[in-house]
């Protein structure tokens, strides 16, 4: 029976040093295979061409590297780009590219399919299937970068985590691959030009706070009434505002670092009075910033899919939440909708201008 090969890319620096040391050879050959697998984001053991064809095979014998591959490739009118990406293991998630005229923003996945019931979004539909490793997510951001340079004549800028799952939820792995993604053996990108979203998973925002991240923290609010926004995102029951009132308060203490709510508008849900007034108030307990975003319809032709409860807002109603904010004193912007005319599980695909 054939031996799993392991992913070399589990392997930290100094394992691989140890493990050429065990096997007869220098240790410095470890950096050398370490920088081709991330630095310089190498799928192939082929390509590691100042390592001996000897090297190369035994290498071969005992790893794999389990990289990604851009399955299809879907460019949008206004110049999005959606990845459907494969995993080593057949199994398929997207990323996205999202042009502004002064930036190339990613959009990465952190899971197969999603563990939570956001009723609003395409990926809740699919079951979560497993976490994305490291390296898996570290090449999402790798493809996008390259298409950046290809499109757009520019390396990429910025990376949202708000692609398929939920990246509170696959805590250890998202961490592992930040750490690579702005580490200079990795791609050296500015941790500050990093967003991780969460749908408001209060102890893991906590934790984030304690192990002194960097990056800056979106939440999916979309409801400041808590009776509200259990019914737009079920979950949530589990998760209730006083705790993540508690937890954002803890993560801007301990980091000095606003967090940014992204807010869908939606007629007849949270398009009335008490819905901005909750708003409002919610938002004055921590300092923020709000991204109100255009609605994004589901529309499949599927079975009841609680779709039709989901209609876009009326401008007034978005004006309405932008002047009650401002009068406040609260930063907030309209995101348009991008790539409207391809498709994105992650549901919404917001112009990160």
């Amino acid at each position: 029976m054939e031996i799993e090969k392991k992913d070399i890319r589990s392997l930290s620096k100094a394992q691989l040093r140890d493990f050429f040391v065990a096997n007869g050879d220098k240790a410095f050959r470890g950096n050398q295979v370490y920088e081709w697998l991330w630095s310089k984001a190498s799928h192939n053991f082929d390509e590691m061409t100042n390592v001996s064809k000897e090297t190369r095979a035994m290498l071969e014998n005992n790893f794999v590297i389990n990289h990604i591959k851009v399955d299809t490739m879907q460019r949008s009118e206004d110049g999005t780009v959606k990845n459907a990406v494969r995993l080593h293991d057949g199994l398929v998630v997207e990323s996205v590219l999202i042009p502004t005229n002064t930036r190339t923003t990613a959009c990465v996945s952190s899971q197969v399919g999603c563990s939570l019931d956001c009723n609003f979004c395409a990926t809740a539909r699919l079951k979560r299937m497993r976490n994305l490793e490291p390296g898996e997510i570290y090449d999402q951001v790798v493809a996008i970068d390259r298409e950046s340079r290809l499109y757009y004549n520019r390396p990429l800028s910025n990376i949202v985590f708000m692609g398929m799952g939920e990246p509170l939820m696959n805590y250890n792995n998202v961490m592992k691959a930040i750490d690579m993604i702005t580490s200079e053996e990795g791609l050296g990108m500015s941790p500050k030009r990093i967003t991780v979203s969460t749908s408001g998973v209060s102890k893991m925002i906590k934790k984030m706070a304690d192990d002194e991240v960097k990056f800056k923290l979106a939440v999916s609010l979309h409801s400041a009434i808590e009776e509200t926004r259990n019914s737009i995102m079920p979950f949530t029951k589990n998760f209730q505002l006083p705790e993540l009132k508690e937890a954002l308060q803890y993560w801007y203490q301990k980091t000095k670092s606003k967090v940014t709510y992204e807010y869908v508008v939606w007629k007849g849900i949270n398009d009335d009075k008490a819905s901005i007034d909750a708003l409002v108030k919610f938002c004055k307990q921590v300092p923020c910033k709000v991204n109100l975003i255009e609605y994004n319809p589901i529309d499949d032709g599927g079975p009841d899919y609680r779709k039709a409860s989901f209609q876009q807002a009326s401008d007034e109603a978005i004006a309405n939440y932008i002047k009650a904010l401002e009068q406040n004193d609260i930063v907030a912007k309209v995101r348009r909708s991008r790539g409207k005319d391809i498709d994105a599980a992650c549901g919404q695909l917001a112009n990160k201008s």
